[in-house]
């Protein structure tokens, strides 16, 4: 019913306010310039229709609003649109791609297609003139093309054939509009003309290939191709500014079989144009339409004469032309226009008379949209975005401010509330690739590329000094103190630098203090705080080498950075990111998260881990993470925590406690998110989308994260659901069977004294519950599972706990046992990098270094330890021509035989038939 009753311009009388999600696309800034960019509406109201990353965005230029089609998890790889402007039809490429078709007017998905094709996705699609079919080509080595009766409701093509590789990748696709059976698809370097009947695809000539020695001049690269509206020819544009004339047989007239020879199609010339290479090609009515590397747009008549040309000496290279569907009155006096844009011929030998009557929208291969009018040929620009990765984004501390870096070196500054450019620098040395604002909105201090930091005028943009450079890699971090009096960067050299703002010549300027190398590995985040007690700032950095490392700024004297604590603070995984936790208790803590999917409470004091919780897991671990500012209208008690993972952004309520209730995430940038940054009010998000170059503002609505964690149940509910099969599940009752086992061992199994049954185990008995389960932590992991426990109440009430329930058991287990179970493909990994290839070519470690190896490396067991522990494992299985035995008592490493343990051992052998697991299939 949306869809019938749907007209042109309803999107933006739609209420949009209210949002059923944590987080809801408001604005997206920049596109896909490598698109077509299509003109919708145009007179009254400028309405565009462009893709930016995994969204289709409908623009309102003149009223500033934007509708988003929102569908694919994947970047939009290919788009078209039906000649009445309605339907858009939408595919990307990437994982379970997906082909949409989208009412324009209602903005709903009318037809949705899956594993159209699997392997790659698509790289080019095409809409029929009558707009009942749609053609597309997959992005597979070995193409694909198929084509779609989208109006009914069935997942397989009409039709399909695979192309040959020699073909070259063909990526443009057009219907003839004269006949939907026929289309035509190109190559840089081949075309190929097709034609169907109900389930066949025949291309209709073998693929053409024109070289310079065809028609003895360089023809240059295909570009797009067309189909003449005189329905005899073809036309191909080429980088050599020509166009390749085709000729087929006419009549032609749809067999009812695909005939057994191909129709006539041969090149009959080549028409040299222009100098400039064809970047476009279209057919307007009784027009040729080229646009070109020169920012030209050219009407040909049928016979390729020139009848009108428009250009401007601001517009790059010619991505898409896309003209409007309204008709204008035309201009009683545009032959004789003394307007140097425009051109207009009239040939009286051809009775033509030329006089356009539509504006049209002109998009750029450089990121920039133009709106022509062709009665007064004026060159309006509506878009100017970044043509390279935006990776760079900040919000000021007070104001509604957000400004943005890129690659390309432009620095833009937007009012993000009402969603206006208001000043830009441009930097040509190098691109951006961090930004921060000071805490007080004075200045807004940019990371370069080349190693460069420049301290601007939050306002203006101007130098505050001269820019500073002690970086030799790029700038990859950096941070003002809350004071604002020291500014920190970390670069891609891993070292951390110290800038600091003092009193010379009765004026504050800045100067640089001191650096150090102080990691081995990727630094992940520099952090300033406040010490406690007292008003110094406190500067952190944490890095992938595990370590995390404090500085005293106050010792620090020029070219003296002083470290006052180096922590390690993971065994085995990598920590990502880092971030002050807000005060809900007496203890101070900092957060951190690392690539298993764990988060991390550290008191700020000792740095002892004093809790492991589950984090989000959406795919990917958190790569960034801040505190959410409060809002006016939120619960004064209740915190919140903004991250990104590698595509998506997300809320997480807090305290963590392991509850997958409490996170919400969406998909925000498929190629990447490269940074983040949230509004003084923490009412909007900012993600950048880094080589996308797109970024996007997010509207917080935490009332739908507050019901989806009332709905997801209190207590111990959302953990039950974590784990396999439920609180009615079998493993649910093997855990209480362990637990209630321990207080029988405890007591001893032969008493005959009265049980005294308890509800709690005492904390040494944590280790072996877990590993009954089927977690085998480290003895370092179990340390820490054991002292969270021991001093969770220690600060409040200055006693330790020695005993657990089994609730809090649960919970314990669900938050430190591995987020995506034990993996086969972490102990191959292993194997890859502790053993050699053998003869057959697999990975195998040697019985000696075997056995070297886990009494020497990592956590070092004795040789009673190591033969108890083989020999048990051992014993159990014994084999089928022995005798089960019913003890097996530890003998020593050395009395381990050869036939026990194989003299090369695989990752396949060490979990079948050493540690005795089941590997999936």
């Amino acid at each position: 019913s949306l869809v019938w009753a749907a007209s042109p311009g309803m999107l933006f009388r739609k209420n949009r306010d209210r949002s059923l999600h944590a987080l809801d696309l408001s604005w997206v800034f920049g596109y896909n310039s490598s698109l077509a960019v299509h003109s919708l509406m145009d007179g009254e109201d400028w309405v565009l229709l462009y893709v930016s990353s995994h969204i289709v965005v409908i623009h309102d230029i003149l009223r500033n609003k934007q509708f988003h089609l929102q569908g694919h998890t994947n970047v939009i790889s290919c788009l078209c649109v039906s000649e009445d402007k309605r339907w858009v039809a939408t595919a990307d490429r990437g994982p379970d791609a997906l082909i949409i078709v989208w009412d324009s007017y209602s903005g709903v998905p009318v037809r949705t297609i899956f594993e159209s094709h699997s392997e790659d996705g698509v790289c080019a699609i095409a809409i029929s003139q009558d707009a009942k079919y749609l053609v597309t080509i997959s992005a597979a080595t070995v193409q694909k093309v198929c084509v779609w009766r989208w109006t009914l409701p069935t997942e397989k093509a009409i039709c399909s054939i695979e192309l040959k590789p020699e073909f070259g990748n063909q990526d443009y696709v057009v219907f003839n509009p004269q006949n939907p059976h026929e289309f035509v698809s190109n190559s840089k370097t081949q075309m190929i003309f097709y034609l169907w009947v109900k389930t066949s695809v025949w291309d209709k000539n073998t693929a053409w290939l024109l070289s310079p020695q065809t028609f003895k001049c360089l023809v240059g690269q295909f570009s797009q191709s067309v189909f003449h509206f005189n329905n005899t020819q073809a036309l191909t544009g080429t980088s050599a500014g020509k166009l390749v004339v085709w000729d087929m047989d006419n009549p032609r007239t749809l067999p009812k079989e695909l005939p057994p020879k191909p129709h006539g199609i041969t090149a009959t010339k080549v028409v040299s144009m222009q100098k400039e290479g064809l970047t476009v090609l279209k057919v307007l009515e009784s027009c040729i339409v080229t646009g070109d590397v020169k920012g030209q747009v050219k009407f040909y008549d049928g016979q390729l004469q020139l009848v009108a040309i428009y250009s401007h000496d601001k517009v790059g290279p010619i991505q898409s032309i896309s003209f409007s569907k309204i008709l204008r009155d035309p201009p009683s006096a545009l032959p004789g226009s003394s307007c140097p844009f425009l051109t207009s011929w009239s040939d009286s030998s051809n009775s033509v008379s030329f006089t356009l009557n539509r504006n049209f929208i002109l998009s750029t291969s450089d990121a920039t949209m133009f709106h022509v009018a062709t009665d007064s040929t004026n060159f309006e620009r509506i878009m100017q975005e970044a043509k390279k990765a935006v990776n760079a984004i900040a919000c000021h501390p007070q104001e509604p401010f957000v400004a943005v870096g890129s690659h390309c070196g432009v620095l833009k500054v937007w009012d993000y509330k009402q969603t206006q450019y208001l000043v830009s620098r441009i930097f040509t040395e190098a691109g951006i690739q961090c930004l921060s604002y000071d805490p007080e909105g004075y200045f807004l201090a940019a990371g370069f590329t080349d190693g460069s930091v420049y301290i601007l005028d939050a306002i203006s943009l101007q130098s505050i000094c001269n820019e500073f450079q002690f970086s030799q890699g790029p700038v990859t971090h950096i941070s003002f103190s809350h004071d604002s009096k020291y500014l920190a960067t970390a670069d891609a050299n891993y070292s951390v630098i110290v800038y600091k703002r003092v009193l010379q010549n009765g004026s504050r300027c800045w100067e640089h203090l001191a650096g150090l190398d102080s990691h081995y590995k990727p630094i992940r985040s520099i952090l300033f705080g406040v010490h406690s007690g007292s008003n110094e700032p406190r500067l952190l950095s944490l890095g992938e080498d595990q370590q995390l490392v404090e500085y005293d700024l106050k010792s620090s004297i020029k070219d003296h950075l002083v470290v006052t604590h180096r922590d390690r603070l993971e065994q085995v995984a990598v920590p990502l990111c880092l971030t002050w936790y807000p005060q809900l208790s007496t203890e101070s803590f900092f957060l951190t998260a690392n690539n298993c999917y764990k988060m991390k409470l550290y008191n700020t004091t000792t740095k002892m881990c004093r809790k492991t919780l589950l984090g989000p897991t959406y795919g990917s671990p958190l790569e960034k993470m801040q505190i959410l500012p409060r809002t006016s209208c939120a619960d004064p008690q209740q915190h919140y925590l903004v991250y990104i993972t590698k595509d998506k952004v997300g809320l997480q309520m807090l305290p963590v406690d392991g509850n997958p209730h409490k996170s919400s995430a969406f998909i925000c940038h498929p190629d990447g998110a490269s940074d983040f940054a949230i509004s003084h009010d923490g009412r909007y998000i900012f993600t950048a989308g880094g080589k996308e170059r797109t970024f996007m503002r997010w509207k917080v609505n935490l009332h739908a994260l507050d019901a989806a964690a009332f709905l997801g149940g209190e207590d111990l509910i959302p953990f039950y659901s974590l784990l396999d099969g439920g609180r009615e599940g079998k493993f649910f009752r093997e855990l209480e069977d362990y637990f209630y086992y321990v207080q029988l061992c405890r007591q001893g199994i032969d008493t005959l004294e009265k049980r005294q049954v308890s509800t709690h185990i005492p904390l040494e008995e944590i280790p072996s519950v877990m590993r009954a389960i089927g977690f085998y932590p480290s003895e370092e992991e179990i340390e820490g599972m054991i002292n969270e426990v021991k001093f969770s109440k220690y600060v409040d009430t200055g006693e330790e706990v020695t005993k657990i329930n089994l609730g809090d058991f649960i919970k314990l287990y669900i938050n430190h046992r591995p987020a995506l179970g034990l993996s086969m493909k972490t102990i191959q990994r292993a194997f890859q990098v502790l053993g050699y290839d053998n003869k057959k070519g697999d990975k195998v470690i040697d019985r000696g270094d075997f056995l070297s190896l886990l009494q020497c490396r990592g956590e070092q067991m004795t040789e009673d330890e190591l033969a108890e522990c083989l020999s048990t494992l051992l014993c159990r299985r014994p084999r089928k021509e022995e005798p089960e035995l019913d003890t097996c008592e530890p003998t020593g490493a050395a009395a381990l035989t050869e036939e026990e343990i194989p003299a090369e051992i695989t990752a396949e052998i060490f979990v079948a038939d050493i540690l005795g697991l089941p590997i999936a299939e």
